[in-house]
């Protein structure tokens, strides 16, 4: 068994930061692709950041320059820095690993959590 644990959501202003965490574990033999997606209420699942396992890192447009993602590969955590958030930032956030555990790889996805940006 394999679970993604994520903590870090919050309420916070706008023009403020949060940092989101996501901690991989269970049978894990290696983790490939590592990300953060979010999912607001009636609409579909979409990309934030994700991050391959040599470091290589891509982002939706509407958060370039001010969003960061970072793994550390030998804690099997994946980090997302958001700096300037904005009120449409607002939405549940989920991370996501594609995993090999045995002889499979699967896509994983933790439980999610609130990020609110509100004044």
């Amino acid at each position: 068994q394999v679970q993604l644990v994520e903590s870090g959501g919050g309420l916070v202003q706008p023009g403020g930061s949060l940092r989101l965490s996501c901690a991989a574990s269970g049978s894990i033999v290696s983790i490939y692709g590592m990300g953060w997606y979010r999912q607001a209420p009636g609409k579909q699942r979409e990309l934030v950041a994700r991050i391959s396992s040599d470091g290589s890192a891509t982002y939706a447009d509407s958060v370039k320059g001010r969003f960061t993602i970072s793994r550390d590969n030998a804690k099997n955590t994946v980090t997302l820095q958001m700096n300037s958030l904005k009120p449409e930032d607002t939405t549940v956030y989920y991370c996501h690993a594609n995993i090999l555990s045995g002889r499979s790889v699967v896509s994983y996805w933790g439980q999610g959590t609130q990020v609110t940006v509100s004044s």
